[in-house]
Parts: structure tokens; C-alpha cells; sequence
């Protein structure tokens, strides 16, 4: 449990930062297969995604860390709406950033995401990931709440890990929040951490930051 312990503290969140250019030919109606259809209307989905990917890359000869940031990036993608999340774990000064701040922030926001769950889910770490199968509504906002358990096969019951979900139009449900221990939450601790960092206004002070924790995450 001591290697669960450290997998509850530091599990987290990540968006990918690159810009869709507009197109020259006309939109065409977008067809959404039944089945893709249903997956973004459950908040479950993404969740599923997320723990069946975590427990590829924390199989044995799973792979370098590089390997397996490649692996998991696009999976962060889908399950995360990093943007919102950084946006208020920032707080309103988020607001007042410009677009290249924000889209530089963004990125290394998403690497540091990638590495804090490589980091708690190593290869060999015996996670055991349950899904309770209730949804329930988050008390505020109209979003959703999964609840789950991460545990080990010492302790399958494990720790309240729950995900507040939004729906986030086109892309379905994505994860807005982390309650760790079924009410701590991780972006209210990021904040902090967050707002310290961005103290007198230096966006670079909190690029800083995340950049020092993306190498301690990378070689532990």
C-alpha cells in the first residue's frame, strides 16, 4: 500500500495545445456512428478509457517512459478537458493571459499531466481500478460525478478517486475536477500551487514550476 499511498497523492490530469485551421470548402453535416454517439453521452466512457490504458502502461515491459507518454497522450486527450482545468486552477487571471501564454501553458500543462500519471502507475505497480456503476449529479454546475476506487490486490477496495465530468459539446463528457479521497479537490490544491507561482504576474515562474515537476516525475 505504500506504492498505492503515493499513487493516490500525486494521481491527476491534459489537453492537446495544437489550433484546428479553418476550412476553404464549404462544412459538410458530421455523421456520429450509434455506438460513438453513445460513448459521448455516457460520463462513464472516458473513465473506462482512461483505466483500461493505465493498465497497459503499468503491465511489466510496458515500455521507456518516452514510449509510454506517446501511448498515453492521446488517451489524456480524450479523458480531460485540460484547458478548463488549467483555466481554473489559474483563476481569473487566466483571463488576462495572452493566447500565446495560454497555448505555451497549455502544452506544458499536458506534458506534465502525461508524466504525473506515468509517474504514479509504473510498470509493476499493481493498481486495481474499479467503477462504481451509479452516476451521480455533482452538486452544482449540471455536471456529472464517477465514482471509483483505486486499489491494489492487497486492498482491492482501495480509495475514493471520483472525476467530476462536463459535457463539453462535440468532444462528450470529459473530466473538469479529481476528487481524491471522495472530496479533496485537485484543482482547489492547484490552485495554490498555481496562484504562489503566478504571484507578481510571471507567467514563466509557473511554466517553471511545472517543468521542474515534469523532470522529477520523469526520472523517478
Amino acid at each position: 500500500m505504500i506504492i498505492m499511498k503515493h499513487v493516490l497523492k500525486t494521481t491527476s490530469l491534459a489537453l492537446c495545445a495544437g489550433l484546428v485551421a479553418a476550412s476553404a470548402l464549404p462544412a459538410l453535416p458530421v455523421l456520429i456512428p450509434p455506438a460513438h454517439a453513445a460513448a459521448a453521452s455516457d460520463p462513464q466512457a472516458p473513465i473506462k478509457a482512461l483505466y483500461a490504458e493505465l493498465t497497459r502502461i503499468e503491465a511489466k515491459n510496458s515500455g521507456s517512459f518516452e514510449q509510454r507518454a506517446q501511448e498515453l497522450g492521446p488517451v489524456i486527450d480524450r479523458v480531460y478537458d485540460l484547458e478548463a482545468i488549467l483555466s481554473s486552477s489559474i483563476g481569473p487571471h487566466y483571463a488576462t493571459l495572452s493566447a500565446e501564454q495560454k497555448q505555451t501553458l497549455l502544452a506544458t500543462f499536458r506534458q506534465f499531466t502525461i508524466a504525473r500519471n506515468l509517474s504514479s502507475f509504473k510498470p509493476g505497480a499493481d493498481a486495481r481500478f474499479t467503477i462504481n456503476p451509479a452516476v451521480r449529479d455533482a452538486p452544482v454546475g449540471g455536471n456529472k460525478i464517477v465514482d471509483t476506487q483505486i486499489g491494489s490486490s492487497d486492498d482491492p477496495s482501495g480509495t475514493a478517486v471520483n472525476y467530476v465530468m462536463h459535457l463539453n459539446g462535440a468532444k462528450g463528457y470529459q473530466v473538469v475536477d479529481v476528487l481524491l479521497n471522495g472530496n479533496i479537490s485537485q484543482v482547489g490544491m492547484q490552485h495554490s500551487d498555481f496562484r504562489s507561482a503566478l504571484a507578481g504576474g510571471n507567467v514563466q515562474n509557473l511554466i517553471d514550476l511545472l517543468q521542474k515537476k515534469i523532470k522529477v516525475f520523469s526520472a523517478g
